[in-house]
């Protein structure tokens, strides 16, 4: 779990008004700051939930995919761009699923040079449990109700837009 930092102020607050003093608006500012430590709140959250299960977010992520593709199976280049992840930390995440049991690979026929990750059985039971955790967890995010979780997600979903996750076909 993410360690309290039990401060008797808000730091981010505080930079936004020492920001602002020296600076200018610091709407955006402590906006971004504040996004960044969420996800480290998350993050700690997730994996705290997922160690028992040998497993960080990221690997749970990769299996989460594999479960969701027909044939249990992709090339780990598509992994890697459904995850928005770069191709070094998708090999990482397979080789230590490869390790575990969870995940076999094989080369792709349908692209000499690329491979396939495949979910084993003991991955979709990993992932079965896995999913239990961080939903009894609401994916770390059970301050919230479901009218804010629905505007959270519809703000940070223009900020991907704006930055291109996806085509203007599926805006």
């Amino acid at each position: 779990m993410v360690r309290p930092l039990g401060l008797p102020f808000d730091p981010i607050e505080r930079a936004g008004q020492t920001w602002e003093e020296r600076f200018g608006p610091a709407a955006a500012m402590r906006a971004a700051t504040s996004v960044f430590r969420v996800q480290q709140i998350l993050l700690a959250r997730f994996d705290e939930v997922l160690r028992p299960l040998e497993l960080t977010f990221a690997r749970y992520e990769v299996l989460v995919l594999l479960t969701f593709s027909r044939t249990g199976e992709l090339p780990l280049k598509v992994i890697g761009s459904r995850l928005m992840v770069h191709p070094t930390s998708v090999t990482n995440a397979i080789d230590r699923l490869v390790a575990a049991g969870y995940v076999d690979r094989r080369p792709n026929p349908a692209d000499g040079r690329g491979v396939l990750a495949g979910i084993t059985r003991a991955g979709r039971d990993v992932v079965e449990r896995g999913t239990r955790a961080l939903t009894e967890l609401d994916f770390g995010l059970g301050e919230l109700g479901d009218r804010e979780l629905e505007t959270l997600f519809d703000v940070l979903r223009r900020v991907r837009l704006g930055a291109g996750d996806v085509s203007g076909a599926e805006n």
